[in-house]
Formats: C-alpha cells, sequence, structure tokens
C-alpha cells in the first residue's frame, strides 16, 4: 500500500494511501510489417491478454482492435478513440501485447507519456513488462518505442536503398502496366513478362493512334464494343485509363522513378512499340487536345441534365443550304456523355427547347425575388426611355406585370443573357429525354 507523510505537531507520521483503482482497454493491433510475419493475428493477441487479465485479475472495460499501421502520428482511428477516452476517465490502464502494439513513432508515444505525466494514464501492461508513472519505467517505455521507430526508419532506408538498385538494373518495382504480367517467381522479383494475350490489342491500340490517326474515343469504342477487351482483373477500360496508358513511355522501353521526379531509366523488360510510334501517338494526342474553334456560349447549356445518364447538356451548331441555296444554321442540344459515352439519348433543336420551356413557365416554381427584380429592370428602363423621349412623367410599375408572362416573354425575345439569368432562378431542375423536356422529381 502506497504511504504518505502527514507533518503534525509530535513530527511527521505516516498514513496509508487508497491505491488508485485501474480499470483497463484491452487494445490489440495487426502488425502490417512483413518482418514479424505476423508473429499473432489480433483474435490470438486478444486471447492471451484476457488469459493474462484473469490471471492477475485485471477488470477490462473495454476491447478494441484495429489493423493501421502505427509508423504514422495519428493515423489510427481507434488509438485516437482510446487517447481520448482515457482523458474521460472511461478507462486509466492498456493492456496489450507488445509496446510497439501502441506506437512506432514519436508523435503517439509522446502523447501516451503525456497521459502518464498528467495521471490519467496510471498503468501500462504487456505480456511480459509493465509500466507505471514512474521515471524509470516511462523511461523504458520511450525507448521501446523509440527502438520500434528506428527499426521503422531503417526498414524505410533499406527499402528505398533496395528500390534504387532495381531500377538502375531496369527492373520496373510496381503492378505491371496492361499488356505485361508480374513476373511471380521470388528469384525474378520486379521483372515484368509480356502478356501474350494483351500485348498484341496493346499494340494495335498505338498503332491506331499513331498510324492509322483513331481518336482516343475511336479506339476506346473498338475496344469495348468491338472487341470486349478487358484487363487481366477482368475490368473494361474507360477512357481516362486508355488515355494515360497511350502517354505511359514504358511501353517503348523506359520509365521515370518516382513518377514526377525526372529521373528516367531503360526497361529491361520487352518493348511493345518504337519510340517513334510512341512520339506519333504523342502528336496526336496533343492534336486532339487543341482547340479546334473559339469556345461559344449556348442559351441553356448547364441548365438542362441527361434524363438517360445524368450528364449535362451540350449545344452545337450545324449548317444548312435550303433548296432555294440560302444557308440556315441550326442549334441542337444533346448530352455531353461525360457519364455514359454510349448515351443514345436524342438531341433537341433550340426552336423546340424555346418551346417546351414557354409551355413549363405555368408549372415551375419561380423564385419570385429573383424574377421580379428583371421585371423592375426592364420597367425602369422602359420608364426612363418614356421621360427622356416623350417628356411624359406617366410611369407602369412592376407590381403590376404578370411574373409569368414576362417569363414567356423573356424566352422568346430576350437576349441570351437574361434568357439564362431567368432559368438559372428556377427551383426546380430540367430533365430532357427523348425530345422531351420535363421537371424533375
Amino acid at each position: 500500500m502506497e504511504t504518505a507523510m502527514i507533518q503534525g505537531g509530535f513530527g511527521a507520521i505516516t498514513a496509508p494511501v487508497a491505491a488508485v483503482h485501474v480499470r483497463y482497454c484491452l487494445y490489440a493491433r495487426k502488425s502490417t510489417e512483413s518482418e514479424e510475419q505476423q508473429v499473432l493475428s489480433i483474435d490470438s493477441q486478444i486471447k492471451e491478454m484476457l488469459a493474462l487479465a484473469e490471471k492477475e485479475r485485471l477488470e477490462i472495460v473495454e476491447i478494441k482492435h484495429e489493423s493501421h499501421s502505427a509508423k504514422e502520428a495519428g493515423a489510427r482511428p481507434v488509438f485516437n478513440e482510446i487517447v481520448e477516452e482515457i482523458k474521460g476517465g472511461k478507462y486509466n490502464g492498456i493492456l496489450t501485447w507488445a509496446p510497439d502494439r501502441i506506437s512506432r513513432n514519436a508523435g503517439d508515444l509522446g502523447r501516451i507519456v503525456d497521459l502518464m505525466d498528467s495521471k490519467h494514464l496510471i498503468d501500462i501492461r504487456t505480456y511480459g513488462q509493465r509500466f507505471t508513472n514512474n521515471p524509470n519505467e516511462k523511461f523504458l517505455l520511450m525507448i521501446l518505442g523509440s527502438q520500434a521507430k528506428l527499426e521503422n526508419d531503417n526498414k524505410r532506408i533499406n527499402v528505398k536503398r533496395g528500390l534504387r538498385a532495381r531500377v538502375e538494373m531496369g527492373l520496373w518495382p510496381g503492378i505491371a502496366p496492361t499488356g505485361y504480367l508480374n513476373d511471380s517467381r521470388k528469384d525474378h522479383r520486379c521483372e515484368i513478362l509480356v502478356d501474350p494475350v494483351r500485348s498484341p490489342v496493346i499494340k494495335q491500340v498505338f498503332e491506331k493512334v499513331g498510324i492509322e490517326r483513331w481518336s482516343g474515343r475511336k479506339v476506346h469504342a473498338w475496344l469495348k464494343s468491338d472487341i470486349r477487351f478487358v484487363s487481366r482483373f477482368g475490368k473494361s477500360m474507360n477512357l481516362g485509363t486508355l488515355y494515360k496508358m497511350l502517354k505511359n513511355p514504358f511501353y517503348c522501353g523506359v520509365f521515370e522513378y518516382p513518377r514526377g521526379s525526372g529521373n528516367w531509366y531503360t526497361g529491361k523488360h520487352q518493348p511493345l512499340i518504337t519510340q517513334e510510334l510512341f512520339q506519333a501517338v504523342q502528336e496526336k494526342i496533343a492534336e486532339e487536345n487543341r482547340p479546334k474553334h473559339k469556345f461559344k456560349e449556348w442559351n441553356f447549356t448547364k441548365l438542362l441534365l441527361c434524363g438517360y445518364c445524368g450528364s449535362g447538356i451540350t449545344a452545337q451548331e450545324r449548317a444548312k443550304i435550303l433548296s432555294t441555296g440560302e444557308p440556315v444554321s441550326y442549334v441542337y442540344y444533346s448530352c455531353s456523355r461525360a457519364k455514359d459515352v454510349d448515351c443514345k439519348n436524342p438531341y433537341l433543336r433550340e426552336e423546340k427547347v424555346l418551346e417546351q420551356l414557354a409551355g413549363l413557365i405555368d408549372q415551375i416554381l419561380l423564385d419570385e425575388i429573383g424574377a421580379r427584380h428583371l421585371i423592375e429592370r426592364e420597367v425602369s428602363r422602359y420608364n426612363k426611355l418614356r421621360a427622356e423621349v416623350e417628356g411624359t412623367t406617366d410611369t407602369i410599375k412592376a407590381k403590376e406585370m404578370d411574373i409569368r408572362k414576362y417569363a414567356k416573354y423573356l424566352l422568346k425575345n430576350g437576349s441570351r443573357e437574361e434568357k439564362r439569368e431567368l432559368l438559372e432562378h428556377l427551383r426546380d431542375r430540367l430533365i430532357l429525354n427523348d425530345r422531351m423536356i420535363t421537371l424533375a422529381d
């Protein structure tokens, strides 16, 4: 039993101090370090710790476990919960398999020591050790935690050195790109083999873009619909992944490691294409990305949604020669295909868009304040014109005008900016579906 010295009139006397009752949280963490070979699983740790608690008659009030790495400070959500619950007084002890289960970094180790210094954390028990708020025991805990951190740091340095040595040998230390396979033999680590099934297709892809001048979208449609190409993981290639592959110099025999570092290496793997073909592909991609015409604003883009796939609605202008020889142009609205490149939602001419929007005005919930200011601005301009030109003082008032009639007028006769400003104040989303515009449910 702990004792304390009390000063009295007859000198110092020794009085017993009540021992603090310790309530433990059993904390198990699965190791993510391959060198430890997963000595004990989480279930095994819990089983061993419960047996120790029963033997030592320890009160367990909470059992927590996680498999997050302890290398980075603050990166373990369950450990963060434990720290907060200790501060809140839910328990004041930790029971775990070994000190490195608690921390392998200086930040989390410092949090544990701070809890002990503030007497929120009274006792830490492991399978073979005990740490209390004692200078020597805390020092030992810090040494063991620092030793674990040193091991992590050395492992990181060794891994980086090993990877650097491999890339200098021309070996790729990662997942093989589509068209290649990772060599699974232990004595051939980081070696890359040509995929006999997919490599001919990948070579064709580069040839279609670089030689036949196919666009990325055309190649993607060919892969998806014509030959139904899938990766070694059984997934079809999306358009973004296709362009990423086309820009990867690995296929012509070189690679950058790490990416963005500017450090280039000649690969030991067999190239699928020549550097000349790769350069031709890059030129075609740059050509696709080059603006073909000046960007033009349309009346109703970004205000309508595709009813098929949920993409935005875009517009394009088409010229036509009438039988009289007179040239005319029409604006068509259709799905942008941002979410589905194969979307089949048909186009709708702008005249029909205007006609249907005017018909929907009586159903649409207009923002009275937002639409009203358009009327007030128009009426003010009209009254000013009459006053300056006719010299009259008679005016009309905005509140006397029908907001829905004015909205239909703007759709028919207003400028592009006025039409967009009006529709941006709608409370309901507009859906284009099979050439019909409806209100979203």
